[in-house]
């Protein structure tokens, strides 16, 4: 039932933690279900010695409940996410903990039985059907071993739907698909609690039955159910109303069996309405296809034989990558960077049409801001675009452009996103950021790159003349910056920032690239000499880039990377010789920090860094990433931002205030060198 790269790393065991042993490593977060902001569960790494009663937990970190037990010969074992076990159940004992690209997994033991509890939300990069289904797959497996009578219980209550106070319930049987849906009351359209979670919409949890195994259902009071199947092995069939403390419930008895025997369950969240785009209403892909919510887990069910086998491809393509890009820290690197990146994105259609013609993506600011379509936010992720799924590039472009071809938006200037709370995407408010170098630039590189990996003109056909206008932005603003914000944060509006000028002149020749215009190429190499030979933006010897012109401290020149990428030569090679010879020089305890006055880095920006850098430098920046990642200090999910020297009460290598943000697709940067659109 398993790839054999899953296979292979289960038996791989690299690092060990008490009884558990954890394949590659031990990282913060394990996703669980990760298939959009709404469906967002994670385990941290720190609790699955005690999966039995750990529960799985919202990106934000507030809990969900999500329970597994198994009843092995009359005894009950609490397998998975039981805080309060029933009287009589025992704890199951967890033995190995994996993850690949798609998938985490859990063998534990219950007596003497060995159970897999397989957490699989599938990454299609070009299946928008398959992406876009708004579900994720537990499968219980029950290994080969002596003659036991086995069933196995699985529930989830209203936590899942934002709303534990007042929701409601039901549950349908379509063919062999048992299917319930939990719906928060009286929530409004488009509306989220504090933590971020969808308050309209439906949770769902389904599984099918099967001939060789029998399957019953329940929804009421947890304890009551959670008792019935400790006690009896099997559920009532009783589906009584909601009630706050209640949960629904399938309990499949396999039987007696000495064979491998499995069973799946699915779980998800549903909006019909899932984007407000300028007012009008999105929905998912998937619904052109599956428009009735039981349709679509239902065939979300039968799809999985065919995702599965689709997932060990991706998950044995991104083992190669990371490994032959740069080793083994690498590879584990990228496999946990995948789910998270796509589970931030949305792909939809009109919900009027359904008309598959009209498709657009949309992305979260997860735990930053939540604001959707970022420009900067799709900047930091395009890597894993350029390799995996180019066409999402312009999925998350066009809304973009198709706003700033309003009426609404009059500036001169590439907008910073589309709306500041996602879902809605209902256009940039008036006290909205502004970055007027940083995305101008940025929607340069964004199209050029959808264009370089696809072969496709159509983009900078159907917005060439927005496309010039920004680059002719660039052009008369670029090069002495006015006072900006830029992508580092940390710092006020400053004038002359040399980062913005190198994403101008980077921009400029990108331009002149996807344009076929050399004149703004010729421009964007002057003004790479000025910043560089010139020492416009550089110590007086040359050895750093400064943060403003002739004004210390130094910075971490990441959008050197689109230079490389593209191969345009805006800057010579002295420019990245000097640049892999300082960072090690100023690397803090944990890493190299955004900029010499500050004791934090950021992982996308250090890898765009570490794609411009050779040798032992390079090796340093994946090194202190993967050590990062790894170092048992952090619960988040991949936090793209964490302390590089100990500050206050942080540790150096704790996590800074970041998590579960789609941004960590630039980790994707160093192996986008190696070339585009690999995925068949």
């Amino acid at each position: 039932m398993f790839s054999a790269l899953v296979l292979a790393l289960l038996a791989s065991c690299v690092v060990s933690s008490a009884a558990v042993t954890y394949s590659p490593v031990k990282p913060p977060s394990y996703p669980l279900a990760v298939r959009s902001p709404y469906l967002s569960a994670w385990i941290p790494g720190n609790e699955v010695a005690s999966l039995s009663n750990s529960r799985a937990q919202f990106w934000a970190g507030n809990e969900l409940n999500w329970s597994v037990i198994a009843r092995v010969n009359g005894t009950a074992y609490n397998l998975f996410g039981v805080a309060t076990p029933p009287n009589g159940t025992k704890s199951a004992t967890v033995t190995e903990a994996t993850y690949t690209s798609t998938h985490s997994i859990f063998v534990v033991t219950a007596g003497s039985q060995q159970f897999t509890l397989d957490f699989f939300s599938p990454v299609s990069p070009k299946n928008y059907v398959r992406q876009s289904l708004p579900f994720s797959y537990l499968t219980v497996t029950l290994a080969a071993g002596d003659s036991s009578s086995v069933q196995i219980y699985s529930d989830i209550d209203s936590t899942w739907t934002g709303q534990t106070s007042d929701s409601s319930w039901s549950h349908t049987l379509s063919g062999s698909t048992s299917v319930f849906q939990i719906q928060a009351a009286g929530a409004a359209t488009y509306s989220q609690n504090s933590d971020g979670q969808a308050l309209w919409g439906s949770a769902v949890y389904a599984t099918k039955s099967s001939q060789s195994q029998s399957l019953s259902t329940q929804s009421g009071p947890i304890s009551t159910l959670r008792n019935r199947f400790v006690n009896n092995g099997t559920l009532s069939g009783h589906h009584a109303d909601w009630t706050a403390n209640g949960a629904v419930a399938f309990a499949h008895d396999l039987g007696t069996t000495a064979h491998e025997t499995a069973v799946t369950f699915a779980i998800g969240h549903v909006r019909e309405q899932s984007i407000n785009f300028l007012g009008a209403a999105q929905t998912g892909y998937y619904r052109a296809i599956y428009n009735e919510t039981t349709a679509a887990v239902a065939h979300f069910l039968d799809d999985y034989d065919d995702a599965n086998y689709e997932s060990t491809k991706l998950d044995d393509l991104i083992q190669s990558t990371g490994t032959s890009s740069y080793g083994s820290n690498y590879s584990d690197i990228l496999a946990l960077s995948v789910r998270q990146t796509y589970g931030g994105i949305e792909i939809t259609i009109p919900n009027d049409s359904l008309d598959t013609s009209d498709t657009r993506a949309f992305i979260k600011e997860i735990s930053s801001d939540g604001n959707i379509n970022t420009v900067d936010v799709i900047y930091a992720t395009f890597p894993i675009f350029y390799i995996l799924s180019p066409e999402y590039l312009k999925l998350l472009l066009s809304p973009i452009f198709d706003y700033m071809a309003t009426d609404a938006y009059t500036k001169d200037y590439a907008v910073h996103e589309i709306g500041a709370n996602y879902p809605n995407a209902t256009g940039h408010p008036a006290d909205g950021e502004e970055m007027p170098i940083e995305e101008s630039g940025n929607v340069m590189f964004l199209a050029y790159a959808y264009q370089k990996a696809t072969g496709n003109t159509d983009f900078a056909t159907t917005y060439s003349t927005q496309l010039k206008k920004y680059a002719n932005y660039l052009q008369d603003n670029g090069l002495y910056p006015a006072s900006q914000l830029s992508l580092n944060d940390a710092l006020d509006p400053l004038a002359n920032q040399t980062n913005l000028a190198v994403k101008a002149a980077v921009g400029l020749a990108t331009y002149g690239a996807l344009s076929g215009d050399t004149s703004y190429t010729t421009v964007g190499k002057e003004w790479g000499d000025k910043i560089w030979t010139d020492r416009l933006g550089t110590d007086p010897d040359g050895t750093r880039f400064l943060i403003q012109y002739g004004i210390t401290p130094w910075f971490l020149v990441y959008n050197h990377y689109p230079d490389l990428l593209f191969g345009l030569n805006v800057f010579p090679d002295e420019a990245y010789n000097a640049t892999s010879e300082f960072y090690p020089t100023v690397r803090g305890t944990a890493g190299v920090p955004l900029d010499g006055s500050l004791g934090w880095g950021q992982t996308n920006w250090q890898a765009f860094a570490a794609a411009t850098v050779s040798g032992d430098t390079r090796e340093l920046f994946i090194s202190d990433l993967h050590t990062y990642m790894a170092n048992g200090l952090n619960t988040a999910p991949f936090s793209d931002r964490y302390w590089v020297e100990a500050s206050g009460s942080y540790f150096a290598g704790e996590s800074y205030s970041f998590r579960a943000r789609p941004t960590l697709g630039s980790h994707f940067a160093l192996a986008a060198l190696s070339g585009a659109n690999t995925w068949f």
